[in-house]
């Protein structure tokens, strides 16, 4: 099996030692690799470099498109990045009023991704809008409701159904549970669980949180000062850290 994603000596720095650098890694249709530290690690760095929001200083990131073609992400225009992130892939913010249309509708912000494909059938786009509602568990009279009526929760699980209505084949998530309260963490955590294995997406993940990180992630980056310390299975590492900073994370008593 090809990698879906190809990553090789990824760098974005500001400053000497302030983003991610010499980054590389494969991953693979269906897998969910989580990239966790403490705050300036570089996580959220290296999530917008991967994801074509803001370009490297050195490295590449190789993508395989559904016609089985290597795209080199920095070699494309921006309108094919752009385009990428409207169909092949999908981006979950940590706050969902950055990643929704508030202005509009729920059924509306989950066809505006099938409109951008293309669909224009008004019957087709509202019963989009009511399948993916019911997939995340919001009651589908809220159809027409504006998402600043719904919860915190609630909001993120019409965020993601926003992404996932366009059947991409790569999620970018940036913490994903930041800002819930613990039951409501809990239930869309069950929630992502179910649809990462349902549509056999590939995912990376950053996140704080590694109670987050092994219940979702196959394989773990553990970064520091913008460079990964160490990477391998989740439980291997969260269970046997090898590195000191990796022991102290787990652990939870970090240091400067």
């Amino acid at each position: 099996m090809k990698p879906l994603l190809t990553v090789r000596e990824l760098t974005r720095l500001y400053g000497t030692d302030q983003g991610c650098q010499a980054v590389s890694f494969d991953l693979f249709p269906g897998e969910v690799l989580g990239i966790v530290g403490e705050s300036g690690s570089g996580k959220s760095t290296l999530l917008s470099v991967l994801s074509g929001r803001s370009r490297p200083d050195g490295g590449t990131v190789s993508y395989l498109d559904r016609d089985g073609r290597a795209v080199d992400l920095y070699s494309a225009s921006e309108a094919q990045r752009r385009t990428l992130l409207r169909t092949e892939w999908g981006f979950v913010e940590q706050n969902p009023r950055d990643g929704l249309r508030m202005g509009v509708s729920a059924g509306a912000n989950i066809g505006e991704r099938l409109m951008a494909q293309g669909l224009r059938h008004y019957g087709q786009l509202r019963q989009a809008g009511l399948d993916w509602l019911a997939q995340v568990e919001i009651d589908t009279q809220r159809i027409d409701d504006l998402p600043r009526t719904f919860s915190g929760g609630m909001q993120q699980r019409l965020q993601i159904a926003r992404n996932l209505v366009s059947q991409p084949r790569l999620l970018f998530m940036d913490e994903p549970t930041g800002g819930l309260d613990v039951s409501v963490q809990a239930h869309l955590l069950d929630l992502l669980r179910g649809l990462v294995r349902e549509l056999q997406l590939a995912v990376v993940i950053v996140t704080h949180d590694l109670a987050v990180a092994r219940l979702l992630a196959d394989r773990l980056m553990v970064m520091r000062r913008s460079r990964v310390v160490e990477a391998g299975l989740t439980d291997q590492i969260l269970d046997d850290p090898q590195h000191a900073y990796s022991q102290l994370l787990v652990s939870s008593v970090l240091q400067p």
